[in-house]
């Protein structure tokens, strides 16, 4: 698959990029580039893709991202209500993994930073007590100016390293396979299944989109994304009916038809191959939580 590379803007007053967006559409495309990305979602909630990961975002989460890590935040529908959106509130902060030298970082006492930064190549998802306060960091580290801006970063990244709740996102096997004619196929596939989860989508539909043969389809989606279609499209289901069942205002029945599945004994079952839990058991873990 072929997500877009994102080239960042550069200055020469700072070595690294740090900026706060309030837009839920900023760079909403499955895309990469060289820098690593922290990113800290003081309000926002949605469906993000991280290599061959789906899974839910939301308010308070904390992402650390390797460079070359494609990715793609998908915000809730609510952040685009033209009547009264949702206020989003995303800190990023976007640096090259050898800004500060060489030299600098081959010292044995940065070996904290090295190893996080390597374990990130995967994504890496911060939660637990300590979230907050990584939060806070990532916003400390927009209105810092100088040396104290570095030190603000190197603190962070230490902080994620201290962290024992973390869940790396991308597989262990996952790897790149950057086509350049394919550059926004799997951008329209993506787009399409989210826009339209909630309703049967056939192979020849699905297939029409990426501009191929039903047949060719199959083997393409799997070639690329080590998943097949019907495995994504239910990931994404049960990504929305995760997000339904913590908000605790629908009954389990009416989760299931909302986030496009037609029989209630086919959404129990791929709930659990997904989450590894029962609808009813995931409510209530965090219902204690």
């Amino acid at each position: 698959m072929k997500p877009q590379l994102l080239k960042l803007s550069q200055n020469a007053i700072h070595s690294f990029s740090a900026r706060r967006d309030t837009m839920p559409n900023v760079n909403s495309r499955w895309h990469y580039h060289t820098e690593v990305e922290l990113v800290y979602f003081k309000n926002g909630d949605g469906t993000q893709f991280v290599g061959d990961n789906i899974s839910s975002f939301s308010s308070g989460d904390v992402v650390l991202l390797g460079a070359n890590l494609p990715h793609y935040w998908k915000f809730d529908d609510k952040y685009f209500n033209k009547e009264q959106p949702a206020a989003a509130d995303i800190s990023v902060v976007h640096f090259d993994q050898n800004f500060w030298g060489e030299a600098f970082m081959s010292l044995p006492e940065n070996i904290g930073i090295r190893t996080i930064i390597e374990l990130a190549q995967r994504g890496i998802k911060i939660t637990g007590a300590n979230q907050q306060a990584i939060g806070e960091l990532v916003e400390k580290i927009l209105s810092a100016d100088g040396a104290r801006k570095i030190i603000l970063l190197m603190e962070a990244l230490l902080a994620i390293g201290d962290c024992k709740d973390v869940v790396q996102l991308a597989s262990l096997g996952f790897s790149h396979n950057f086509q350049e004619p394919e550059k926004d196929r799997i951008h329209d596939i993506y787009n399409y299944s989210i826009a339209n989860f909630r309703k049967k989508i056939s192979l020849e539909e699905i297939a029409a989109i990426a501009n191929i043969s039903p047949k060719s389809f199959c083997k393409y989606f799997k070639l690329r994304s080590r998943k097949t279609y019907s495995r994504f499209i239910n990931e994404i289901r049960i990504g929305h009916a995760c997000k339904l069942l913590i908000e605790d205002k629908l009954h389990v029945k009416e989760i299931c038809y909302q986030s496009g599945f037609y029989n209630f004994a086919s959404f129990h079952k791929y709930f659990k191959q997904i989450t590894g839990k029962s609808p009813l058991t995931y409510q209530k873990t965090f219902k204690n939580y």
